[in-house]
């Protein structure tokens, strides 16, 4: 059985690449301008600017652009006022669903998320309705390409981190790696420090249960992820949907 996060995988090997990126970057952008806004524009000094900065190069975007979007967040250059909001709901079978989003328009927002959800199956909820059904988490990919998976997991696990799995990924199979929250950074530097390439490093919200789906409530399902991830104001989406292999290719 497979979940959200493999349903990313999939989502970035059908995307069309230049749609991709351009959607990619403009989240990337908006995560910069967001984290330097709250924590000032020093990836030291910063882990969340740091984790942006991070992902921004491993999406190939220009350090021309990371450096615009860090001026915005500080003052530097003119920005829209951006605002972090985060919506619950359901989708298909009572799955969960946390929208997480950066607006410059709460109203506009909170409209378009509602009719979203409406259109493909799901519903809005309230405040709390499914928050406490997650717990943040940090996540590290790491590519498994000529990396011995003992001499990881042994640096992972002295590092602090909890888990670590074997997974395909979107250009060929990874190792995912569980942390605390609060110890993603500190993880994340060690790996790198013993020579291993993170290729992905960033703060999940996982899920306490699952929900098995399938048939045509696993179609509408990632019918109403993708409509979630392809709004322009949303940052991430996190669901506890789980469902087979071959549901989920049928995408």
């Amino acid at each position: 059985m497979a979940g959200h996060s493999k349903w990313k995988n999939i989502r970035l090997q059908k995307g069309k690449a230049d749609v991709v990126r351009a959607k990619l970057f403009g989240k990337l952008s908006r995560e910069l301008t967001v984290a330097a806004k709250a924590g000032g524009g020093n990836p030291d000094s910063n882990p969340r600017l740091r984790l942006a900065v991070d992902k921004a190069k491993a999406g190939s975007m220009p350090a021309d652009n990371i450096k615009r979007a860090i001026q915005k967040g500080t003052g530097e250059l003119a920005s829209e006022n951006y605002e972090e909001v985060t919506y619950e709901g359901y989708g298909p079978n009572g799955v969960a669903v946390l929208v997480e989003a950066a607006t410059d328009n709460r109203n506009r927002t909170v409209a378009d998320i509602r009719a979203i959800f409406n259109k493909n199956g799901g519903s809005m909820g309230e405040s709390g309705s499914v928050a406490w059904q997650f717990s943040r988490q940090g996540s590290i990919t790491v590519s498994a390409e000529g990396v011995d998976e003992d001499n990881l997991m042994e640096a992972a696990l002295e590092a602090g981190a909890d888990d670590m799995t074997r997974e395909e990924g979107a250009e060929g199979d990874e190792f995912s790696i569980s942390t605390p929250y609060e110890a993603l950074t500190d993880v994340q530097s060690a790996l790198e420090k013993a020579g291993f390439t993170v290729t992905n490093a960033e703060v999940a919200l996982v899920p306490s249960t699952t929900i098995a789906i399938e048939g045509d409530a696993a179609v509408k399902m990632l019918k109403l992820m993708d409509a979630l991830e392809d709004y322009d104001d949303v940052q991430n989406v996190s669901a506890n949907f789980e469902m087979s292999d071959e549901d989920l290719a049928a995408e």
